[in-house]
């Protein structure tokens, strides 16, 4: 999936990888895409919890090595 911005947030734990999506997506436009990298186990709750509290759509989720990518578009 294409994406506009990239955060790596491997080895973070709670609450550093949501913290990083919303400081990046503060910076991005409407629409644009960011691909989040984590490894916590809790972000498969905070991510979907966060976007939905802030407007943003978790588009989609992938797996990769021993990291979750998170899809979000910008509401």
């Amino acid at each position: 999936m294409d994406f506009d911005v990239e955060i790596d947030a491997i080895g973070l734990l709670c609450p550093w990888p949501v913290l990083k999506a919303g400081k990046a997506l503060r910076g991005m436009r409407a629409g644009q895409v960011l691909r989040l990298a984590a490894t916590d186990p809790v972000a498969v709750v905070d991510v979907p919890h966060f976007c939905a509290e802030q407007g943003h759509d978790l588009v989609a989720t992938a797996e990769q090595a021993d990291a979750t990518l998170y899809f979000i578009r910008k509401g």
